[in-house]
């Protein structure tokens, strides 16, 4: 697999446990944009994020804003739906809300890998590139 150099400023954010390859475009961008323990400060320097799956991107995505977990409706996860719910079980978690990336942006890494941004054995799924 052809491993790529990210030039953007971008967030990869690997969704190993989540992915499956039967799953729709919208889902795929739903498990990517939330419920990330992340720094927004820097995280709303990137100005992409790269969903992952063993190291291989799968899509790419323009971020237009990072929010408290909770803040926005998602179709996927029925626990943040309810108006007024409490987001304290959220914790400091931050989601974005984005849209696909160009298609140049897009054609130039989805399929390739960035194994190499994440160091063996690292826990944490999210990886700060160029920032």
């Amino acid at each position: 697999m052809e491993e790529i150099k990210v030039t953007e400023k971008a967030i990869l954010i690997r969704i190993n446990k989540a992915y499956s390859k039967d799953m729709s475009r919208f889902q795929l961008y739903e498990y990517t944009r939330g419920r990330w323990r992340v720094d927004r400060e820097k995280a709303s320097q990137a100005e992409y994020a790269f969903s992952i799956f063993k190291g291989i991107v799968k899509e790419v995505y323009r971020i237009e804003h990072w929010y408290p977990c909770g803040d926005i409706l998602s179709l996927i996860i029925e626990d943040n739906n309810e108006y007024g719910k409490e987001k304290a079980q959220y914790g400091k978690r931050s989601e974005f809300i984005g849209r696909l990336a160009a298609e140049p942006i897009r054609t130039r890494y989805v399929g390739k890998s960035v194994a190499h941004y994440f160091k063996v054995g690292a826990a944490n799924p999210v990886q700060y590139v160029n920032l």
